[in-house]
């Protein structure tokens, strides 16, 4: 963990959540299986300095965030810390700027992202697949938001990630009741992409397309769902610079030569 102000704070975030690097391929593992994955607040400030690491390695094209031990991706939020500070306004307050810088950087990281979720993902856990490029459900994934249940509300960045996904109607079915729904219904209201028991098809797929397109087509997905409707100067740029880069050269000597590319 790197050296900085509020160290004490997170330290035990160093081994509840950490990164580890396989080549191309990073995981983000949440270890804290005697919570059932559920995040506290340092976890929560750890995310991003994770992020960043992974950002910085060279080598790394698509990021991983699933459970170190299998079983629950994430229970949410850690309820007996909210309820240790529900009295503490300041406390309350930084906690709510950890979760909303979590789930911003983690929706807007510039690599591809899965979400490998093998059991529960629920709350601030489901939030935290939603922040994802992509959700993979293993045949014991279920997923529910459930703040309705304890007289809270969810995150609003992260009500417009569930909508997105599936849209209002069942959006609110998921919001209002707090339900749980198993892989294959998550699958059916388009809450997942993919049912299988790992992430290595997905990740083999993503890592045979070229990373410069992947990276600007992410973008450019973003920018669409944020409200852009219309080309503008850097998206034109970004478009044009495509038929100058490495990754095209590759892709057409490869599709002229009948062989797969090697980006």
């Amino acid at each position: 963990m790197t050296e900085q102000a509020g160290r004490t704070m997170s330290e035990d975030a160093g081994t509840t959540l950490r990164l580890e690097r396989d080549g191309a391929v990073a995981r983000l593992l949440i270890d804290r299986a005697d919570k059932r994955n559920a995040f506290n607040i340092a976890m929560w400030q750890r995310l991003p300095e994770l992020l960043a690491e992974a950002d910085a390695d060279p080598d790394v094209r698509v990021l991983v965030v699933k459970s170190a031990n299998g079983g629950a991706f994430c229970a949410g939020a850690d309820i007996a810390e909210l309820l240790a500070n529900k009295d503490d306004a300041a406390w309350r307050a930084e906690n709510q700027r950890a979760i909303n810088r979590a789930q911003y950087e983690l929706t807007r990281f510039r690599l591809p992202t899965v979400a490998m979720v093998e059991g529960d993902c629920v709350g601030g856990g489901c939030g935290i697949a939603l922040a994802c490029d992509m959700r993979v459900a293993g045949p014991q994934a279920r997923f529910g938001i459930t703040p309705a249940k304890l007289g809270l509300v969810y995150p609003l960045h992260d009500v417009k990630l569930l909508v997105d996904l599936v849209g209002p109607g069942q959006a609110r079915r998921m919001l209002f009741t707090g339900m749980l729904l198993g892989a294959d219904e998550a699958l059916s209201i388009g809450l997942v992409e993919e049912l299988a028991a790992n992430e290595d098809a997905m990740v083999a797929q993503l890592l045979a397309a070229s990373p410069f397109s992947t990276q600007a087509i992410k973008g450019f997905v973003r920018s669409v769902l944020d409200g852009q409707v219309g080309d503008d100067a850097e998206s034109l740029r970004v478009f044009a610079a495509a038929f100058e880069g490495a990754d095209f050269r590759e892709g057409t000597t490869a599709f002229v030569e009948k062989r797969k590319p090697t980006f």
